[in-house]
């Protein structure tokens, strides 16, 4: 595992809750840590090349800007890494991960229609020639998705 330096542990653990909504998020991520923004970019850039990192980005309650569903595939361990290249691939795709399980491929679609998200389910099963079990969310629970990246 990298080892993050202080801007960088700064970067991951004083913005994910904080974000800046402004004009210029980054200039003022950066005035408050008293470097230049061209830093702030390159850092986040570096930690998003080494895999740290996949996205900036809000995340929204669900359905409030179209719907979603998780989605799980069972791909044989060989082609795992291809279907997953290809899955994080899609804009609709916000993140995806492996799990220890007979349905080993985990991911979230986010789209705007219903019927959307049907294409896009159908398209990537076509693709790959793997089935995949949609579980659409029937009751919302907020839990609180910040990461503390330091001890």
């Amino acid at each position: 595992m990298l080892e993050l330096n202080q801007l960088q542990e700064k970067l991951l653990n004083n913005f994910q809750k904080q974000f800046p909504i402004s004009p210029t998020p980054y200039a003022d991520i950066a005035d408050s840590l008293g470097i230049t923004e061209a830093e702030v970019l390159k850092t986040l850039s570096e930690l998003q090349a080494n895999g740290i990192i996949s996205r900036i980005g809000p995340v929204f309650q669900p359905h409030s800007l179209g719907t979603s569903t998780l989605a799980t595939m069972a791909v044989p361990q060989l082609k795992l890494e291809k279907i997953a290249n290809y899955i994080s691939s899609l804009q609709e795709v916000n993140h995806n991960y492996e799990r220890d399980h007979h349905f080993n491929l985990w991911f979230v679609i986010t789209t705007t229609t219903e019927e959307n998200l049907q294409t896009i389910l159908t398209n990537i099963e076509q693709n790959t020639g793997f089935k995949i079990l949609s579980l659409p969310m029937l009751v919302g629970y907020h839990i609180d998705l910040g990461f503390k990246l330091t001890v």
